[in-house]
Formats: C-alpha cells, structure tokens, sequence
C-alpha cells in the first residue's frame, strides 16, 4: 500500500525537477536577445493646399461695414479666378460681426464702429497653383483689401494625405534595417541572429524637409516622413 504513494511523490519530483529545468532554460535563453531600432525616411510633397484669407472691413455703421466687407470679398474671388482658382474651391469659414459700442470698457468719446472679420478659405490639389498665387498676394492690397493674421496663419498650409499609401513599405524598411543591425550586433558578439522577440512599429512623423526657425512644417509643401521602428531578437 505505501507503494502508491512513494510512487506518486516520485513522479511529482521528476515532473517538478522538469519545469524546474524548463524555466532556467527559457532564464538562460531568455536573457539572450538584442534590442535594436531601424530607421526609414522618405521626403513627399504635399497634395492638398488649405488657404485661409483673413480679411477685416469696417465702418461707421453696420451697412457701411457690410458694403466694405462685400467689396473686399469680391476682390478676392476676382483675384483667385485671375489665377485660376475657381470659386467652388472657395467657402466662407468665418463670420464675425464686432460692434464697438457693445464694449462696457471703451471710452464715452469713442466713435461707434463696426468691424467685419470674414475668413474665406481655398482648398485645392493644385500644389504650385497655389504657391505662385499665394507670391501674387499684394495684388489684394493694392485693391484695398485688409488682410489679418489674427484667426490663423497668413498663408497656405500644405497638407499630406496619403500617409497610409507609403506605412506598409517604410515599415518594411525600417525592420529591415533593425534586422541588418541585429545581424552586425549578432557579428561583433560572436553569435546568431534568432527568432523575434517583439516588435514596436513606432509612431509615423511628418517633418519639414527644411528645419528652419520660423517656418512650421504645415507651411513647407516639401515634407519628410519618419518611422523608428524598435525590434527585438533572440541571439543563438
């Protein structure tokens, strides 16, 4: 009867001595692996172009101001048709009407004013159509349009859009060149490049191609997109 029982513990311990030997293994293999990282970059142009023009008109009364603001609309939309901008490419954005009397801070002496804000933005594909209208812009000066910056930027901004068009090959790049670093690693230590260990794709980046002080990337039709993709793989 005490066989059993002797019989039992005898196969927990192999069992155990087992499990015991498995997990120093996978400790021994386990610590084995290097992490590396793989660059890709590819410089792309921008294929849509946003132009928001800010313009102000104002006047003594809100008709005046609505006369002015019509006409510097008008101006506009005959500007961008010279240069070839149709007007279903255009839409109004922003409205603002500010009358000055409202204001419980201004002086008693103050003229009465009502300010006009208007924003009408271009939306367009055609990238270099919009750069050399966007050099012509003092054409709406001399027509007595009065341009602001202060709802937004003063020029276009260019637009990347096709960033899930080029993820595929530039990941595919960029593990590869963590593989070619693991392999050199691999060389330098005297060992084998194994089986992957984990992967991080890492986070897509769309820079300018030009870094200067000033001009934000959304400003620069030319751009560079970048990936840093962390890979780890076992050594043998």
């Amino acid at each position: 009867m005490k066989v059993i029982p002797s019989l039992i513990l005898a196969i927990a311990a192999v069992v155990a001595a087992s499990l015991i030997a498995d997990g120093l293994t996978d400790l021994r293999t386990g610590d084995r692996y290097v992490t590396v990282k793989g660059l890709a970059e590819r410089e792309v142009e921008a294929d849509i172009a946003l132009w928001p023009l800010h313009f102000v008109a104002s006047g003594t009364t809100l008709q005046q101001a609505r006369d002015e603001a019509s006409t510097s609309r008008e101006a506009i939309l005959d500007f961008l048709e010279r240069h070839g901008i149709a007007a279903d490419q255009v839409e109004l954005q922003r409205l603002n009407v500010n009358d000055t009397s409202a204001n419980p801070y201004r002086s008693s002496d103050m003229e009465q004013t009502f300010i006009i804000n208007q924003t009408l933005t271009v939306r367009s594909t055609d990238i270099e159509g919009i750069r050399d209208t966007a050099q012509a812009v003092g054409e709406l000066l001399d027509a007595g349009v009065v341009l602001s910056s202060d709802y937004g930027p003063s020029g276009p901004l260019y637009l990347f859009s096709r960033l899930n068009e080029i993820k595929p090959e530039m990941i595919a790049e960029a593990t590869a060149a963590a593989r070619e670093a693991a392999e050199q690693f691999a060389r330098d230590a005297s060992a084998d490049v194994g089986d992957l260990r984990r992967a991080n794709q890492g986070v897509f980046e769309i820079r300018a191609r030009d870094q200067a002080a000033g001009i934000p990337e959304e400003q620069q039709p030319v751009k560079t997109v970048r990936v840093v993709s962390t890979v780890e793989y076992y050594l043998r």
